[in-house]
């Protein structure tokens, strides 16, 4: 028995090295084919006959060794040379495709492919391609590249005589003297039909109509009537709008229920908290008229929809200088003037007469240097240079060349930007899939 068991264990060992044997002398015949293969392909090319090439580097690049890759990169300078043919465009991108697809693929091929999309005007392929390569390798070659090219735009040739900030991925806009409400590529959500309209939140947007104060929803229905002792209104956010009574403002909900505390003057809310005036002073108050900052201030800075308050940060006036006032208390750096900071990034300050910009702990992140500023929204920020304006990014490089009569913000890759046809849209390529920077 014990000398069956041993005979069969021989005979075991031995059909495994027979097998071994049988992989490796078909493993290095397949190889060297693949490397004859590759020859004749060069010697066909060293004459110039591409078309020779391309039947027997793809015949090389279909085997799995360690000339494979050698194979493909040959097979697809071939298929560059005859790119103009048709079908080769179509192979030279499918292999492409192939070899991005693997696992711990070279950065320099994602570059590749990037660089080819880009030059055939498909930049949103190439910026899918850069981003994916990012978040696998992290590589720094492909992280300048996609920062070189990330910012190209298209603009859009709908124009408007006049427009504000963007609110939620929409803008009031002005035509023919009356007002509207777009989405950020400029479709009229809203007709431009009203002497006055607010910021729309929640499907609701306040609008004046010869004298008559009312809501609306996105279809323009009126859903909502002002009392008629409403005079003026503010814009809406937080399901608050500021309104104007014979004595004062009034805080008061989307359907028009006042509040009882009267205010001298008050601004939008964000994130919460609002610009109050009360006895000549300024300050700011939360949703239940609690003081975040008691009015002793001859000035709470807003931007031009009225908001004051973002990151945990406002900005306040005192003696015509201005401060940075956050919830552990006010800084004692002085501006002569600031724009409020947005929900994300850095906030525009103005000192000798330059604007430059901090970040929400006070900290100097970019110099004073630009004639005008806003501050960040998103990854950009629009800056005056001269008499002109374009946007620069976190580390301060104008990105956007400074070619517009004036600028606002940007949200979600769309900024309206002024220029000798009037107010238009710019969206930056890559949001043209959706895509998020």
């Amino acid at each position: 028995m014990k000398k069956k068991v041993c005979i069969f264990m021989t005979t075991g060992c031995l059909l495994l090295v027979v097998i071994s044997w049988i992989v490796v002398i078909g493993a290095k015949s397949t190889a060297e084919k693949q490397l004859v293969l590759i020859g004749q392909a060069r010697e066909h090319v060293s004459s110039g006959i591409y078309i020779l090439a391309v039947p027997l580097l793809e015949e090389a690049a279909g085997y799995n060794t360690i000339h494979t890759i050698t194979a493909e990169n040959e097979l697809k300078e071939i298929y560059l040379h005859l790119i103009e043919n048709r079908g080769y465009s179509r192979r030279y991108t499918s292999l492409l495709e192939k070899q991005i697809s693997r696992k711990n693929c070279p950065p320099d091929v994602f570059i590749e492919a990037a660089e080819y999309y880009l030059g055939i005007n498909a930049k949103q392929k190439a910026f899918e391609i850069l981003t994916n390569a990012i978040e696998l390798t992290g590589n720094s070659d492909i992280i300048a590249m996609y920062e070189s090219c990330r910012y190209s735009y298209e603009i859009n040739r709908t124009t408007y005589d006049s427009v504000t900030a963007i609110f939620n991925q929409t803008l009031q806009v002005c035509q023919d003297n009356k007002w509207g409400i777009t989405n950020i590529d400029g479709t009229l959500i809203i007709p431009c039909e009203y002497d006055n309209v607010s910021t729309l939140f929640q499907n609701r947007v306040i609008v004046q109509k010869n004298s008559v104060i009312y809501a609306v929803d996105k279809n323009n229905n009126r859903i909502a009537l002002a009392p008629n002792e409403v005079l003026d209104f503010s814009n809406f956010a937080d399901n608050r709008v500021s309104v104007l009574l014979e004595d004062g403002w009034y805080r008061a909900t989307g359907e028009f229920e006042l509040g009882t505390k009267m205010f001298e003057e008050l601004g939008m809310y964000s994130n919460g908290y609002i610009a109050a005036k009360e006895n000549g002073r300024w300050g700011v108050i939360d949703i239940s008229t609690n003081w975040l900052i008691p009015p002793e201030c001859d000035e709470i800075i807003t931007d031009e929809l009225g908001r004051c308050y973002a990151q945990g940060n406002v900005f306040v006036r005192r003696n015509n200088e201005v401060y940075l006032y956050t919830k552990n208390g006010i800084f004692n750096e002085i501006y002569q003037d600031a724009r409020p900071f947005s929900n994300e990034g850095y906030a525009a300050v103005k000192k000798n007469n330059k604007w430059g910009f901090i970040d929400s702990y006070g900290n100097l992140v970019i110099d004073y240097i630009y004639d005008d500023a806003l501050s960040f929204g998103q990854h950009l920020a629009a800056v005056k240079v001269g008499e002109k304006w374009g946007y620069i990014n976190i580390y301060g490089h104008i990105v956007i060349d400074a070619i517009f009569i004036e600028a606002r913000s940007f949200s979600n890759g769309t900024a309206p930007v002024l220029t000798g046809r009037g107010w238009q849209f710019i969206t930056l390529i890559e949001y043209k899939r959706g895509a998020t920077l």
